[in-house]
């Protein structure tokens, strides 16, 4: 899927209110600035995250671009800079995409396994017109506990390899394991000894 956001050349005379300045480059690219509207940009980084095309229109031709790097203000949150990297067509492109996880584990419904997962996103290869924006892991297979999802059970679509470590484990139905509250044990003699030294100090005192 391609995303796509209006921009325009930043100069002296651009209205900065509401307004995010940026950056487009790329191998075949000159570093040209730019400037963005805020809102419509942070809806858009929302949607598409960085491992989704971007086609910026209102320039002399319209660019596909991934989201390079963001830089944001500590204080409040808001993004105020951002780097767009321009893809040329056929340029094969290495991303992290994340995961997401569909369907109903029978080891949890049947066996009340915890699902434990350890990895978010993998990094893929592909060309920009076959970027997917994000993998699903379909966790209906996890039927017994302890089975587990690997990297390399991962069905890529068309176009895309994955790079990470088909040996990786996704995730893993792991057996429950019910936490144990150790009863505080209530030592009376330290606290009578406690109270006894107490008075003894209020008597000398006096």
């Amino acid at each position: 899927m391609t995303y796509t956001l209006n921009v325009q050349e930043s100069s002296a005379s651009v209205d900065m209110t509401n307004s995010i300045k940026a950056v487009v480059y790329g191998p075949a690219y000159p570093s040209t600035a730019l400037v963005i509207n805020q809102k419509d940009f942070t809806k858009l980084y929302k949607e598409a995250g960085e491992s989704s095309i971007i086609s910026l229109t209102g320039l002399k031709d319209n660019q596909d671009v991934l989201i390079h790097d963001i830089q944001v203000d500590v204080r409040n949150g808001n993004i105020i800079h951002v780097d767009f990297y321009a893809v040329k067509k056929g340029q094969k492109i290495t991303v992290n995409v994340p995961l997401t996880f569909v369907g109903v584990a029978e080891a949890v419904k049947a066996h009340g396994a915890d699902l434990i997962k350890n990895i978010f996103e993998v990094e893929i290869e592909a060309e920009a017109k076959d970027l997917p924006h994000e993998l699903e892991i379909d966790i209906s297979v996890l039927k017994d506990i302890n089975d587990h999802i690997l990297v390399s059970d991962i069905k890529a679509p068309k176009g895309v390899k994955i790079l990470s470590n088909e040996d990786d484990v996704i995730i893993t139905a792991s057996k429950h394991e019910e936490e144990k509250e150790e009863d505080a044990v209530l030592d009376m003699s330290a606290i009578e000894v406690s109270d006894q030294k107490g008075k003894k100090e209020e008597e000398g005192a006096e």
